[in-house]
């Protein structure tokens, strides 16, 4: 099935072919407009990423950031998640209204803006191990586990490991205070990303403005010489602001919309307050911590906070448009509410 991919969003009211940026010929990269804003789209096949092998989803991955960083040259661009698509022009231009106010407040943030990535990690992290293991509260707890009679048990063990580990977090702790510190005046927002495994000491997206990048490399350099042989510091950008503002597209039904209504007892309409007064008041009496001898009691609560994020998520979409702030659940007026753009959790 033909339709058309969405790579991000751009402040331009132009139609635009990018196949001089050096993309390929046969996957025309242009733009959608709608007022001042556009998408940068291709035609493509909808493909389903949830069912396709991880290698193949790392090259469309690629291809996504390719095209997303390609464009970065001449535009500051809103990319959008990896797998974004609309059926037709129609459905891009519905997703650019949709989220208009949101996409030009984000380009009043991230103009001129960039997103640098930054990974450290031990060079040899046994080493570093081993220095712990000269510390003076990590020898006293050895000495206190071999002198006990019944031998070092599998807890003292754990202890020893979990002890170990909390030296180790401080001295991560500390130097990502360091660089937060060294680049604070140059930073505008961080990210701090999931560690990968135990040599990495921190992976953090930091948002500067473009005219601070040699400010900040030099920041980094100066961290580099700090702890010259021992911590390896790389960047990578200059970057969108992927860890920022990455925007998603959710495409939701009627029935998911009604079942989420009727689980919190609203009426076919209701504003913000009226949804968190809802929430509060069933999941007070739903909560696990009261209901400890019910089997299903965790997964009746899991459902209605899922309603209520759904039906916030919902009423926001409509909210841009709504000018009381009371959303219909009508399903006459689902339609045109059926898409919600927002920026990634």
């Amino acid at each position: 099935m033909e339709a058309k991919y969405i790579f991000g969003i751009i402040e331009t009211s132009e139609e635009k072919l990018f196949n001089s940026y050096g993309f390929t010929a046969h996957e025309e990269v242009y733009t959608i407009p709608y007022q001042d804003i556009s998408a940068v789209v291709s035609d493509s096949s909808l493909i389903n990423y949830t069912t396709v092998p991880k290698d193949q989803v790392a090259r469309f991955l690629l291809r996504h950031q390719q095209v997303i960083e390609k464009v970065m040259d001449s535009y500051t661009i809103i990319p959008m998640r990896l797998g974004t698509y609309a059926l037709n022009i129609r459905e891009v231009e519905e997703i650019l209204s949709k989220g208009y106010a949101m996409f030009k407040d984000i380009f009043r943030k991230i103009n001129d803006k960039i997103e640098i990535d930054v990974v450290a990690t031990w060079n040899d992290l046994n080493s570093v191990i081993k220095e712990i293991g000269e510390q003076k509260e990590v020898k006293e707890l050895k000495e206190k586990l071999r002198s006990k009679p019944e031998g070092v048990s599998v807890e003292d063990q754990i202890k020893m490991g979990n002890l170990i580990k909390d030296i180790l977090d401080k001295k991560r702790e500390k130097i990502f205070f360091e660089i937060g510190e060294l680049s604070a005046k140059v930073t505008i927002d961080l990210r701090a990303h999931d560690l990968m495994d135990d040599r990495m000491i921190f992976n953090t997206a930091f948002l500067i403005s473009k005219d601070n990048q040699g400010d900040f490399d030099e920041k980094v350099e100066e961290l580099n010489r700090r702890y010259l042989e021992k911590i390896n510091f790389r960047c990578v950008g200059p970057l969108p602001a992927y860890s920022f503002y990455t925007v998603e597209v959710k495409q939701i039904r009627f029935d998911e919309i009604d079942l989420a209504r009727k689980r919190l007892c609203l009426n076919d309409t209701a504003t913000m307050a009226e949804i968190e007064k809802a929430y509060r008041n069933r999941a007070f009496v739903y909560h696990p911590d009261r209901n400890l001898s019910s089997q299903d009691a965790e997964g009746k609560f899991n459902e209605l906070t899922k309603a209520y994020r759904l039906l916030r998520e919902y009423l926001q979409s409509v909210e841009q448009e709504s000018k009381d702030g009371r959303c219909s659940f009508r399903e006459e007026d689902f339609g045109h509410n059926s898409i919600i753009v927002k920026v990634r959790d």
